[in-house]
């Protein structure tokens, strides 16, 4: 597939397909009536040899491309689809059965008609994302409002969106505030409310208020183009299933033209029977055995999967890992921002000397504002609330996954977890601690060079979904295990309230990645849930890595496999439901397919199938019905 610029590609594209479509309606209609009136000629007037010629026309008109395709496969030493069905349609012209050979090719252009359009209409529904963003904006330029092109928009533009307007480009919210209805991207059922410092993606629609935004990525960078451009090529990516179903048709088809060479010669020279019948079965036998729906089943249905979860807001880089979820022995959760929203918020402020709790705060939100960790944060928000003024820190160093220490006034001061005090010989008292954490809160210290001297307890709050899909997992037999570099027992408090089967607590990003590998070799499918940006070590060595929350995230998107582009935990339920439904369809077709196929192959030895109804049932009619039932898939919620 082309790389997609803005809509434009995809729009050029859409025109292509939109003329093709129409004239093979128009071929089909022109090749339909010679296929009628020659058909009528052949059977109600004396006019033989004008039937005869309709019939060739029939020929020439739908089936030119597929003659020259199978002449020119079999030229390079390939026995195809194309080459059965030009033999089967000569063949019957030959044994003077021209009606038939018409028909054949007639209805086979039917059926590749079909295919085509199915393969088209997915691509087209991901193709039709890209339409969500505008190709023009409304852009502030030296104090006036101007329309330009999506491509002419800088990063750092200021564009205007009134109500009603989809968001061309993405970017920050700089004035204003309004509802944003994010579904096309997100699969959100609800609005949500954008103000100042919010960011905001192309496609989405502004409800009702007027906004100004500073565009952040040029119209080809967006996250909308990025989901587009995954989704093309996860279309490119073939299951282990589709994988097979390939290599079982290239050897399948020369094994059938050997078949049918034996039933033509067999019963003619050894046992003397009629050669023009058993010709006449031998071409009846390529037909019903040409694999188009075989061919087909699999990746219709996997497309159809790909395409629904994108638009349930659920990214899916290919039909190997859609195929591979429903195989899920064990999900691994990480805790924090997975399991719980991921926004800790300080409960508790405890002093522990002669520092009052206001100086505790002052001093852990002073060396916090100089760090990443997503602790700080939620010290600085709660010190900001009580007005608190920051002191300026020197000689400031951070420990990654333990602490920080810095000096204020001229004295060393040190903010950490336990482990980072016990390294730093550090006497402290574990029974207010253990206090604050059977109550599932995480602490951190604060303490100078001799001693702590406060404590802040903070919380990071479980989602509320994460109950039922815990639940509903364990239901399902799937084992659950959560992994966090959080204490022991803070990890016991979350893990038995949520009712997880097993927990790993105190781990850095590389202990994550160790677990991971320990659970491949118990479990033979392991599938972990995680933010995409600390956990893409882990993401990447399972099975299947699944990012949360991942709108905006490059990160998120490109180290995953399966993207949630919302914070919605019951995505995984849909997830392994779609997975479980799209195989199963997967199985129905083939099982159909080879069914359908083989039965009919059988009733060709005693002649009960012809050559129309080897194309028109064998063929097209499940050809037909394995694309229907691909459809269904799209109805998964």
């Amino acid at each position: 597939m082309r790389e997609h610029t803005n809509g434009c590609s995809a729009c050029s594209r859409d025109l292509k397909i939109g003329e093709s479509l129409k004239r093979k309606l128009i071929i089909i209609a022109f090749a339909g009536i010679l296929l009628g009136s020659g058909l009528y000629l052949e059977f109600f007037t004396s006019f033989k040899f004008y039937a005869q010629l309709l019939f060739l026309s029939v020929v020439i008109v739908a089936g030119h491309v597929i003659v020259k395709n199978g002449i020119s496969a079999l030229l390079k030493g390939r026995i195809g689809i194309n080459l059965l069905v030009t033999i089967a349609t000569f063949g019957a012209f030959a044994i003077g059965h021209g009606e038939e050979g018409a028909a054949v090719i007639f209805l086979f252009y039917i059926a590749e008609s079909l295919e085509e359009y199915a393969a088209e209409r997915a691509r087209k529904s991901i193709a039709s994302l890209l339409k969500l963003a505008p190709e023009r904006a409304r852009v502030k330029r030296n104090g006036k409002e101007v329309e330009v092109h999506v491509h002419e928009v800088k990063v750092g533009d200021i564009i205007i969106i009134r109500p009603g307007d989809r968001i061309p480009l993405d970017g920050i919210v700089i004035k204003g505030s309004s509802s944003v209805n994010q579904a096309p991207i997100t699969g959100e059922s609800m609005p949500v409310l954008k103000t100042k410092g919010d960011n905001v993606y192309a496609g989405t629609i502004n409800e009702d208020g007027y906004l100004e935004i500073r565009v952040t990525k040029k119209s080809e960078e967006t996250t909308l183009s990025k989901i587009v451009k995954i989704l093309e090529k996860a279309q490119k990516e073939k299951s282990k299933t589709e994988a097979f179903i390939d290599r079982f048709a290239r050897h399948y088809t020369p094994f059938v033209v050997i078949l049918a060479f034996l039933v033509m010669t067999i019963p003619t020279f050894i046992f003397g029977l009629e050669f023009e019948e058993w010709f006449y079965r031998a071409l009846v036998l390529l037909v019903v055995s040409c694999p188009c729906a075989l061919a087909i089943s699999t990746p219709v249905s996997m497309v159809s999967g790909i395409t629904s979860a994108a638009r349930n807001g659920v990214l899916i880089k290919g039909g190997n890992y859609l195929e591979e979820i429903k195989n899920a022995k064990v999900i691994v959760f990480d805790k924090t921002g997975t399991l719980t929203e991921g926004k800790p918020e300080v409960t508790d402020v405890v002093t522990v000397s002669e520092y009052s709790e206001k100086k505790v705060l002052e001093i852990a939100a002073s060396l916090e504002v100089k760090s990443k960790h997503p602790l700080a944060q939620a010290i600085i928000e709660r010190a900001k609330k009580e007005n608190i003024k920051l002191i300026d820190v020197r000689s400031f160093t951070s420990i990654a996954g333990k602490g920080i220490k810095g000096k204020i006034n001229g004295k060393m001061f040190y903010v950490g977890n336990r482990n980072f005090f016990k390294e730093q010989n550090i006497d402290f008292s574990d029974k207010l601690i253990e206090n604050f954490e059977r109550e599932g809160k995480t602490c951190v210290l604060i303490g100078d060079k001799n001693r702590v001297i406060g404590i802040i307890a903070l919380m990071d709050r479980i989602r509320k979904e994460s109950y039922g899909v815990i639940k509903e997992l364990k239901n399902r037999g799937i084992k659950t295990i959560m992994l966090t570099g959080d204490n022991e027992k803070v990890a016991k408090a979350i893990a038995k309230k949520l009712k997880i089967d097993e927990y790993y607590a105190e781990l850095l990003p590389e202990d994550k990645v160790e677990v991971i590998d320990k659970l491949l070799k118990k479990y033979e499918h392991v599938v972990m849930v995680g933010d995409g940006v600390n956990d893409a070590p882990a993401l990447a060595k399972a099975h299947v890595g699944i990012a949360m929350g991942a709108i905006g995230s490059d990160v998120a998107i490109e180290t995953s496999d399966v993207v949630l582009m919302h914070d919605d935990l019951t995505k995984i339920i849909y997830l392994i439901e779609l997975s479980r439904k799209t195989i199963s369809v997967v199985k129905q077709n083939i099982f159909a397919s080879i069914s359908i196929k083989g039965s009919f192959a059988v009733l060709t030895f005693p002649g009960v199938v012809s050559l129309w109804m080897a194309v028109a049932i064998g063929d097209l009619g499940l050809s037909l019905a394995v694309i229907l039932n691909a459809l269904r898939i799209g109805k998964t919620k």
